[in-house]
């Protein structure tokens, strides 16, 4: 169990644990437009969803997960989160979603798989999990394009050495970058992350750079100000 401030996540039965990515998104993720809907693709435990829930006001947050532990475990943790009555988990993939889409989001995130599709071995579930073809990037941007509201942000967080191309699919369904954060672990680590707010309008992107640790478990001003509502510790 993995105990924040205001709620708790359970992560027994899904091998996709809660890792720093997926907490930077759900700290990160802008709701200065004040979204009444949500919608967190490919939720895992549901913790994006559940801080989502903590800093909003939206009336329906959504999630859809296709693995079934974890559709069980994040259906679990909705369940038992103060947030329960805003909360739903689909068992569903995007494709099904966006063949009979029913709603428009004002958000919607994403914390997508990372690894490419020459991986080879064994298919664990953290593998398939993270392996983009379970969720290709274009897939992902067709269902953001087909779902989310005219003025609405999809924010998600990828690999930095994606970011180029990922923008570049963006760009071909009419979504544009308006905020990209980058990630280092500390000040002399390369950038590993790129945390991008999209939209449908085109505006002037602004860019920034956040580090995460001044040394080991020593955390910088800044990732301390962004997370301190939810670690127990910050």
């Amino acid at each position: 169990m993995f105990q924040f401030k205001q709620f708790s996540v359970a992560q027994d039965k899904t091998a996709m644990k809660i890792g720093t990515d997926g907490v930077l998104l759900g700290a990160w993720t802008t709701i200065d437009h004040h979204p009444n809907s949500i919608l967190d693709i490919g939720a895992g435990t549901g913790v994006i969803a559940l801080m989502l829930a903590q800093r909003s006001n939206a009336e329906t947050i959504d999630a859809i997960e296709i693995e079934p532990n974890a559709h069980e475990q994040c259906v679990e943790n909705f369940e038992s989160s103060p947030w329960g009555d805003r909360l739903f988990c689909y068992h569903a993939d995007l494709v099904e979603l966006i063949q009979e889409p029913e709603e428009h989001y004002d958000l919607i995130v994403s914390n997508p798989p990372f690894h490419n599709t020459d991986i080879v071995g064994d298919k664990t579930s953290r593998t398939t999990a993270r392996q983009t073809e379970d969720l290709p990037f274009e897939v992902l941007l067709i269902g953001v394009k087909t779902l989310m509201s005219s003025n609405g942000v999809f924010c998600c967080i990828i690999p930095f050495i994606e970011e180029d191309n990922f923008i570049g699919i963006a760009a071909h369904y009419g979504l544009h970058p308006f905020k990209i954060t980058r990630v280092k672990g500390t000040t002399e680590a390369p950038i590993k992350r790129s945390l991008i707010a999209f939209s449908f309008a085109e505006k002037e992107i602004l860019y920034d750079e956040l580090i995460i640790e001044v040394k080991r478990h020593q955390y910088t001003k800044e990732y301390i100000e962004l997370t301190k509502a939810f670690y127990l510790k910050m």
